[in-house]
C-alpha cells in the first residue's frame, strides 16, 4: 500500500480540485458580504504560505491570529500550517492580560489580527517579546490609522507572491495548531494538534453518525475559529466540498437569521447561548423558520443544550439538534447524538430526551466512567462517575510539558465531567465534578437544574452553584435572567421546577439579575457568580 501523509494541506487541495466553484460567505463590517471559492481560498493560501516564507517563517514557528470568522482566517488556517508553521488562534475575549501571557507563553513570531482589534493589538504590542511583525488583515485603504510603525498589509503580502507556491511533504506527526484552554483555573494551558490528529478528527467530523456533511451541505458556523478551531468544521467542509458561511462578529439573532435565509444554510453549529438569541429573534417577530429556512440540522456544543431550545428546534423550526460534546483537550468532538436504528420509532418526546444527552463516540475515541478510586463503573445509565476518554485526536499532555502528566499509564484522560454510559454508549454528563452540589452526603445536578428552570417559558438564562450550608454541607442557589418583557416570581419558578425534579433538589433561593457572567467561549462564569453570592448564609429549611 502506497504511504501518503496526512496533512491538512491535502484538504484545501482536494477541495480546489474536486469542488472549485463552492461558495464561501463571509460576512464583512459594514460592507456586503464577501463571496469567495475553495478555488480562490487555495490560491490565496499559496500566496499567503510564500509570504510567511519571505518573512522567515519556519517549520515549527507559531503564527497567532486574533480575529473572527472570515475569509482571510480561513487563508491562515489553510496556509500557515500547510506551509509548516503551527497557527496560534488566540480568543480575543480573554482579558488582554491572558492574551498577553498566551502569545508570550507560545512565543508567537507574527501576529496577523482583525482591525477591529487594532486597539487591543496596540496596548500589547510592547509587551509581546516574541513576535516580529503585526499584520492587519486588511487591503491599504482599509489599513487603520495608528501609533505601531512597523504594521504590514495582509493583502500587499499576498500580492507580492504568485500562487505558484507548491506544499511541502511534511511528517504527519508535526504540529499543525495550537488552542489555548479558557484558562477558568490559573494560566490558559496549550494544546498542541497534528496535521494526523487533526485529519483523522475532521474525518470523524464527516462521518454520517457524525454532524454527516456532505457536498450538499451549506454550514453556517457560528463557533468562533478562535475556540478550538470552529470545532474542526472549516477543514470538514474543505474535506467533502460543503459551503460555508462565515458571520465575522455578528452573532445577534437577527443577524443569524437573515444570514441563513438569505444563503441557504443546510446545517449550522454554535453554543447554545447563540441559539437562545436566534430563537429569541424569531418568536419576538413572529418569523416561520420552517418555511423561510433549509436548515435541518444544528449541532449545539460548548456547554449542555438546554431541553427548551431542543424543544423550539423541532417544534418550530423542524430542526434535529446534534448535541455534541468534547474540549480543546480532544480537537474536540469526543462524542455527538445520533440515533440508532432502534429509535427510528421513538415518539417525539423520547426523541427529544434522546438529543438532550451528549451522544456516542464515533470510531477513533473510547470512553469510560470511573469511581473515586479509579475503578470502571458499569454502563447502565444509572451508575455515575468521572469521565475518561483516550483516543486518535485526544490530547497526552500540555504544550511545555505544563502541569506535568495530565493522563494516566493507559492513556486516560481525565475530562473532569460527570457523567453515566448507559447501554447503548449515550454520555449524559450530568455536571462538571468542581459544580456538583453535595446536600446530607446527596449529588444535585447544577445542569439539571438550570435546564429544567430554562424550560420556563419566561426564563432566558438559569445558572446553579452551591452555598454552603450549617446542616446539609450544601444547598443550591439558582440565579436566573428573565426573559425580555416577561415576569415570574421566585414561587411561581419554584411550583415550575418541582414538577421536573426531587423535592429536595429544588434551590433555597433564586435570584433574578440582570445578565449572567459568561467565559470567553461562551460558557457560564460560575467562578464570578461564586465570587458574588458564594457567602449567602442559610437559614435551616
Amino acid at each position: 500500500m502506497q504511504q501518503h501523509p496526512l496533512l491538512i494541506s491535502s484538504l484545501i487541495e482536494h477541495a480546489a480540485r474536486a469542488h472549485p466553484d463552492v461558495p464561501i460567505i463571509s460576512q464583512m463590517p459594514d460592507a456586503a458580504p464577501h463571496r469567495c471559492t475553495y478555488t480562490d481560498i487555495d490560491r490565496r493560501a499559496r500566496q499567503l504560505a510564500g509570504a510567511l516564507t519571505a518573512l522567515g517563517v519556519r517549520e515549527g514557528d507559531r503564527v497567532g491570529t486574533l480575529a473572527w470568522n472570515g475569509h482571510r482566517h480561513l487563508e491562515l488556517f489553510f496556509g500557515a500550517s500547510g506551509m509548516g508553521a503551527v497557527l496560534h488562534t488566540v480568543n480575543p475575549r480573554l482579558f488582554p492580560e491572558q492574551i498577553e501571557f498566551i502569545i508570550n507563553h507560545a512565543e508567537d513570531q507574527h501576529l496577523f489580527f482583525d482591525i477591529g482589534f487594532i486597539a487591543l493589538v496596540e496596548q500589547l504590542a510592547p509587551r509581546l517579546r516574541s513576535v516580529k511583525s503585526l499584520v492587519a488583515m486588511a487591503g491599504r485603504a482599509q489599513m487603520p490609522a495608528c501609533s505601531m510603525r512597523a504594521l504590514l498589509c495582509y493583502e500587499e503580502l499576498l500580492a507580492a507572491q504568485d500562487a505558484g507556491y507548491r506544499w511541502p511533504r511534511l511528517d504527519e506527526n508535526a504540529a499543525s495548531s495550537l488552542c489555548y484552554t479558557s484558562g477558568t483555573t490559573g494560566n490558559p494551558k496549550g494544546v498542541l494538534y497534528s496535521h494526523r490528529s487533526t485529519v483523522l478528527h475532521t474525518m470523524a467530523v464527516c462521518m454520517a453518525d457524525s454532524i454527516g456533511l456532505s457536498a450538499r451541505d451549506t454550514l453556517f458556523i457560528a463557533a468562533p475559529m478562535f475556540h478550538v478551531n470552529a470545532w474542526g468544521t472549516p477543514y470538514a467542509c474543505a474535506m467533502v466540498g460543503a459551503g460555508m458561511i462565515l458571520p465575522g462578529s455578528a452573532l445577534d439573532g437577527a443577524s443569524i437569521y437573515r444570514s441563513m435565509c438569505e444563503e441557504k444554510a443546510t446545517a449550522a453549529l454554535g453554543v447554545p447561548t447563540v441559539w437562545l438569541a436566534l430563537q429569541q429573534h424569531v418568536a419576538s417577530q413572529n418569523r416561520q423558520p420552517r418555511q423561510e429556512l433549509r436548515l435541518n440540522r444544528v449541532l449545539i456544543g460548548g456547554s449542555a443544550a438546554p431541553r427548551a431550545v431542543v424543544e423550539v428546534f423541532e417544534r418550530d423550526f423542524g430542526v434535529r439538534v446534534l448535541h455534541g460534546w468534547g474540549m480543546t483537550e480532544t480537537s474536540p468532538l469526543a462524542s455527538i447524538g445520533r440515533p440508532l436504528r432502534k429509535h427510528e420509532d421513538d415518539s417525539v418526546e423520547q426523541r427529544i430526551t434522546l438529543q438532550t444527552k451528549q451522544g456516542r463516540v464515533p470510531y477513533g475515541v473510547e470512553v469510560k466512567i470511573t469511581d473515586d478510586a479509579g475503578n470502571e463503573l458499569p454502563r447502565d445509565g444509572a451508575a455515575c462517575g468521572h469521565l475518561q476518554v483516550r483516543g486518535q485526536w485526544i490530547a497526552s499532555g500540555y504544550f511545555r510539558g505544563e502541569v506535568g502528566p495530565i493522563v494516566d499509564a493507559e492513556d486516560w484522560f481525565d475530562t473532569g465531567d460527570i457523567a453515566t454510559i448507559d447501554a447503548d454508549g449515550y454520555i449524559q454528563i450530568t455536571d462538571r465534578a468542581k459544580d456538583l452540589i453535595k446536600s446530607g452526603g446527596e449529588w444535585i445536578s447544577s445542569i439539571s437544574l438550570e435546564n429544567a428552570a430554562v424550560g420556563h417559558p419566561s426564563v432566558a438564562e438559569a445558572a446553579v452553584i452551591a452555598v454552603a450550608h450549617p446542616k446539609w454541607q450544601e444547598r443550591p442557589l439558582m440565579i436566573v435572567v428573565k426573559k425580555p418583557g416577561c415576569e415570574i416570581s421566585k414561587q411561581q419558578l419554584l411550583d415550575h421546577l418541582s414538577g421536573q425534579v426531587a423535592k429536595w433538589w429544588l434551590p433555597d433561593d433564586i435570584v433574578f439579575v440582570a445578565e449572567i457572567p459568561h467565559t470567553a467561549t461562551g460558557k457560564i462564569q460560575k467562578m464570578k457568580l461564586r465570587e458574588r453570592f458564594g457567602k449567602t448564609v442559610w437559614g435551616d429549611r
